[in-house]
């Protein structure tokens, strides 16, 4: 029995064995899938952390798509129908507001051309015109003025023309970025493009500051949104700076786009963060460096001083009304003008409007805390675009102006589109409605704004527009009164004189005006009206030094050479810096026989105006008077430098040739003189030809 229990021991103690053995097998394996486990989820998280970037990519993607063909084509049309919209502003001519001052009388650029072009680019980028600094601008002026010349005004406004078009097409783009659908983006393009309120940057060439600066602004916005919802590649940023720096030097509006910036930050990424707007201190700094240059220039001329009586609190309250106007005019652009004149007192409703300050700063907070992007972001992006722009420093004649919400109302056109693309969504069964209502809107806009831009046709369609709804303003009178007297409808511009003179009878511009009228009339009696008028804008303001040379130059017509040299050292002791009462007071002292004088008045008129390369020519002549030859080549070569064309730089040339005892030189110029049509004196002709 012993043996037997012995024997089924050892069987029961192998089998024992054999199930120890596989359990520890199976343990075994359990701590091996463990680690296996373990280490398939070490592997997993390394492996997030290396695609949670290209994830993060791919899904800003699927929110803010990448662009195709079709993209390409819808952008192609809407910018299509905003050139049709347009198309009346292409024919339009120069008006005699700012135009003027900006180019076609301004001499930086009238003597621009090729054989000066660097000295004259330099002097471009290194001052300011009428108190701003928008030297890109200017640039452009300046070729406009080498490539299509000062006659032909439709090329300049082609210009600006085509950069609206190329605004309209990134905008329509910048939609896309920021999440809106095709037809959504379609909208705010739309909106953009043919709103009636973009009429006044596209159909006046000196706002081609809006349209050059736009272009620059948003294609510097469209690169940063690229930035943030596709990859942080260097090379956009590169292009942001680049666009932003130019933008820059087109307009000073464009000190705001570093805000934008961290709009478009906080929309993306859903908060504000504050290590974000530190690594844009370089835009910051660029932004506040052109600032403080803008105000310097502006304070010099003397622009930031108030024009009006208003002062302290109720400049607060303009500002609000401003606000509160143009968000009205982004849906309903009601009574457009080239012009808003300050109302002769602050009326009641201005008091009210403030409410609409505070309206937007509580929904704005509201907004930031319920994280509603869209209409923090767009509210935002107006308000801060705008803000600058509102006459709280009152600045200038007009205190509305319809350009200054060009770039603005991109922030309201981005809600109204996003509203346009919801109400689509959440009411699927009326979407024709809203299409067709859409559409019906776009068409009232695009309508408006054709017929606008005729009002921008010239200077007497220009202020007569704005006389429809301000004809107790003086400005629009006085300037229409202008437009008349130099395309010589005389008794229309003494009519508007007139008018301007009952509206305010101790204007003493307006009689400085009507002078000139009678003073481009050489008969004496037109001169003794002008000699009236000048007395009278004297005896009202004794201060313009304007006046008392205007006075000077009568009294030189009526060849009382005393009076005239007396008016004009009057002048001049008001502002020394008076360039033209120096050229002037020249011409009087030459009829005087002082051409010691006039060469030194010659010499002072240069200093002020270096680019005035035809008075070099005379101050080669006063050389050549008094026997100075070896003064006046120097002079002559210059003023032929910069215009080859003019027949009698050669003749005074080899004169000067002549007394150098440089013969083969002075017969050539002879020619040259002969050869452009300038009349040669027979006598000093054949005084040189004879030697």
């Amino acid at each position: 029995m012993a043996s037997k229990k012995t024997k089924k021991d050892i069987q029961n103690k192998g089998e024992n064995k054999k199930a120890s053995k596989a359990h520890k097998e199976v343990e075994r394996s359990k701590k091996t899938k463990s680690k296996e486990v373990k280490s398939k989820k070490i592997k997993s998280k390394k492996s997030t952390s290396k695609e949670i970037r290209a994830r993060e990519i791919k899904s800003k993607e699927k929110l803010y798509p990448k662009f195709n063909s079709k993209s390409l084509y819808i952008a192609g049309g809407i910018t299509l129908f905003t050139l049709l919209c347009f198309y009346t502003a292409i024919d339009n001519e120069f008006v005699n507001w700012d135009d003027d001052r900006n180019f076609y009388d301004n001499e930086i650029v009238t003597n621009f051309n090729v054989s000066n072009f660097w000295s004259q680019t330099k002097a471009i980028f290194t001052s300011d015109v009428i108190g701003g600094y928008n030297p890109l601008t200017i640039f452009s002026f300046a070729l406009d003025k080498i490539f299509y010349g000062l006659d032909n005004p439709m090329p300049w406004h082609l210009e600006n023309v085509l950069l609206h078009l190329l605004c309209t097409f990134f905008v329509f783009f910048i939609g896309r970025k920021l999440g809106l659908s095709i037809l959504g983006a379609s909208f705010f393009a739309l909106l953009f493009g043919v709103h009636p309120m973009r009429v006044e940057s596209v159909a006046w060439v000196t706002e081609r500051k809006d349209v050059l600066f736009g272009v620059f602004y948003l294609s510097a916005m469209f690169y940063y949104l690229k930035y943030v919802t596709e990859d942080r590649k260097k090379r956009y940023m590169v292009i942001i700076s680049i666009c932003f720096g130019l933008s820059l030097l087109s307009k000073i509006q464009a000190v705001i786009f570093p805000v934008s910036m961290v709009l478009i930050d906080y929309y993306v990424e859903g908060k504000i963060d504050f290590k974000k707007i530190l690594k844009k201190a370089p835009f910051f700094i660029a932004s506040i460096f052109i600032g403080l240059l803008n105000i310097k220039f502006l304070n010099e001329y003397g622009t930031l001083k108030s024009t009006t009586e208003y002062g302290g609190i109720q400049r607060i309250f303009i500002g609000s009304w401003q606000y509160t106007v143009y968000l009205i005019k982004s849906i309903v652009p009601y009574r457009l003008s080239p012009l808003y004149p300050y109302p002769s007192s602050i009326q009641w409703y201005f008091y009210p409007s403030f409410l609409s300050f505070i309206v937007t700063g509580i929904l704005l907070v509201f907004a930031y805390l319920k994280n509603w992007r869209v209409l923090f972001f767009g509210l935002s992006f107006f308000f801060v675009n705008v803000f600058l722009l509102l006459q709280i420093v009152g600045a200038g004649q007009g205190f509305l102006a319809d350009r200054f919400t060009y770039i603005a109302y991109i922030g309201l056109f981005f809600m109204y589109s996003y509203l346009f693309e919801q109400a689509i969504e959440r009411f699927p069964k009326f979407k024709n409605v809203i299409l067709g209502l859409a559409a019906l809107l776009i068409g009232v806009y695009g309508f408006m704004t054709f017929n606008q831009n005729k009002i921008w046709k010239n200077s007497g369609t220009l202020w007569s527009h704005v006389l429809q709804y301000y004809q107790r303003s003086v400005l629009p009178y006085g300037n229409r009164a202008n437009y008349y007297r130099d395309n010589g409808e005389t008794e229309k511009a003494l009519k508007d004189y007139g008018s301007r003179i009952r509206l305010k009878a101790d204007d003493a511009a307006v009689f400085n005006s009507r002078g000139r009228l009678y003073f481009n009339f050489n008969a004496r009696d037109s001169l003794l009206k002008a000699l009236n008028d000048y007395n009278k804008a004297i005896e009202l303001k004794p201060t313009d030094h304007e006046y008392w040379a205007n006075r000077g130059a009568t009294y030189a017509k009526l060849n009382d050479l005393q009076n005239a040299l007396t008016n004009m050292n009057e002048s001049i002791r008001l502002n020394p810096n008076y360039g033209n009462a120096y050229l002037n007071r020249s011409v009087i002292k030459n009829g005087m026989g002082d051409y010691r004088g006039a060469l030194d008045d010659i010499d002072n008129y240069l200093k002020f105006n270096p680019y005035a390369y035809s008075i070099m020519y005379e101050k080669g002549r006063f050389h050549n008077i008094l026997k100075e030859p070896q003064k006046a080549l120097p002079a002559l070569n210059t003023a032929i430098k910069n215009d080859p064309s003019k027949g009698i730089y050669f003749v005074e040339k080899s004169k000067a040739e002549l007394m150098l005892g440089n013969v083969p030189q002075a017969k050539s110029d002879i020619q040259k003189a002969k050869q452009l049509g300038a009349k040669v004196s027979p006598d000093l002709e054949n005084t040189i030809m004879s030697q």
